[in-house]
């Protein structure tokens, strides 16, 4: 089968990477996006002359696919990446109390100078740290049976008490699984954990856009995809796949019928499975939704100089200053994180400004003396799936039962969680498979590139 005609639908970050994966490769490639803007789910929005972003997405030094993606773009100036690991832990009952940072020591020793002197936990608790630490370095994450558990449970059966999960361990797994141990699987815990934190000393520092992501995902990728020829149409609604009797497809958006050899489908699942051909996915997919909340609170004056930090003891989970990716001049403007933020979803934007800027005030006493200047609230009801036990076996592979078509999206069987990482594997993985069938010279050392990128 011929694949020089190929259409990418959604221009989330894992349909940019397969369309310019293909597009690189020699592929003549459409993308269509069914919203006026690129990014997916990192975007940004205008107010009041300010940019606010609908998340605050980090990534690792260990996202090598997400970081190529970056250099893909162009974009790799609008970010900045930890030298080394330092993420301070504040609580409004003692301030900076301690920092998880790591060492010149290898892995996994690194971290441990830190949990020695992580004083948001007595001694008998940080004593215990480093024997479910070491336990978890064991452990593969593509055994199914660790998909049978939760993160918590396993935590608690090697000597972490409630305290220790709440105040250390759902500190990473919170913002990088959008779920508490208590409810995430083990097999997703143990990927971020060893990939993120104890193979290696320097995976987990930690990095961050310096730009609106609108601009480093939506504006890079726009003038990337034109200079790779890239078609690129916006607002375009896919209704319909339909396989030909000839073994190529017809893509049918908003009356007008694109001809394709092969089809990458990179959207949410409840939109897959409306727009696939019938049989491709199961019914009802059952990955589930978690939210992610972000409260933007724009001061007159600085409060803390901290680029981030997290937060025990109070509503607010993490902290980002996005004074200058924002644009704003004068005063300072954070963003609080709120992942798993089932219990915010529906809340007032009012309320929840009002309960977060009083809850900062408690942090750091100082912006009890600033004046809100504006407060904004962005949701993303389905930020990521839900991963909770059981969900391996339904997060579906790229290749599908119909030759040529192939599925995308941080949602489908990448071993990652639902991250950038995760979805820009998945582009990559739709992609190479799209590749495969048909491979002149160029095509087949392409591909083999992406294997060993993917690997």
């Amino acid at each position: 089968m011929s694949t020089r005609r190929v259409v990418v639908v959604g221009g989330g970050l894992a349909g940019l990477r397969a369309a310019l994966t293909l597009a690189d490769a020699g592929a003549e490639v459409t993308l269509l996006e069914g919203r006026r803007r690129l990014g997916g789910l990192t975007w940004s929005l205008r107010r009041n002359g300010l940019s606010f972003d609908n998340g605050q997405h980090v990534f690792l030094r260990c996202c090598t696919a997400y970081r190529q993606f970056l250099d893909r773009l162009g974009a790799t100036d609008g970010v900045h990446l930890q030298r080394r690991l330092d993420i301070p832990v504040l609580s409004p009952r003692g301030g900076v109390c301690s920092s998880i940072t790591r060492s010149s020591l290898p892995a996994p020793l690194h971290l441990g100078p830190a949990l020695a002197r992580y004083t948001h936990l007595g001694r008998a608790d940080r004593l215990r740290l480093a024997r479910a630490a070491l336990a978890l370095r064991h452990l593969d994450p593509d055994d199914p049976a660790l998909d049978t558990i939760t993160f918590g449970r396993w935590l608690s059966r090697h000597g972490q008490g409630d305290r220790a999960i709440e105040r250390l361990w759902d500190l990473i797994a919170l913002p990088s699984l959008n779920l508490p141990a208590s409810q995430a699987s083990l097999a997703l815990a143990v990927k971020v954990f060893r990939t993120g934190l104890l193979d290696r000393a320097d995976a987990g520092d930690v990095g961050w856009s310096t730009a609106p992501l609108g601009e480093l995902h939506g504006d890079h990728a726009a003038q990337a995809l034109s200079r790779a020829r890239v078609q690129t149409v916006l607002g375009a609604r896919v209704q319909a796949i339909s396989h030909q009797d000839n073994g190529g497809f017809a893509v049918l958006a908003d009356q007008r019928r694109y001809a394709a050899d092969a089809v990458v489908v990179a959207t949410p699942p409840e939109v897959a499975q409306e727009i696939v051909p019938t049989g491709v996915l199961p019914p009802g997919i059952g990955l589930g939704q978690s939210p992610i909340v972000n409260v933007h609170l724009v001061l007159d004056r600085p409060v803390t100089d901290l680029p981030l930090a997290a937060v025990l003891d109070s509503p607010i989970q993490f902290l980002f200053d996005r004074t200058a990716s924002s644009g704003a001049r004068s005063g300072q403007c954070l963003s609080i994180s709120l992942s798993a933020a089932d219990s915010f979803i529906a809340q007032p934007s009012t309320e929840l400004i009002r309960t977060f800027f009083t809850a900062l005030g408690d942090l750091h006493p100082t912006a009890r003396t600033a004046r809100l200047l504006d407060g904004v609230v962005t949701r993303e009801r389905a930020a990521t799936f839900r991963g909770i036990p059981g969900t391996a076996s339904r997060r579906p592979s790229c290749r599908t039962r119909v030759p040529g078509l192939f599925l995308a999206g941080a949602w489908c069987d990448t071993g990652w969680p639902a991250t950038m990482e995760g979805a820009v594997r998945s582009g990559l993985s739709a992609a190479s498979a799209c590749l495969e069938l048909a491979e002149p010279p160029r095509v087949s050392e392409h591909r083999r590139t992406l294997e060993k990128v993917a690997r």
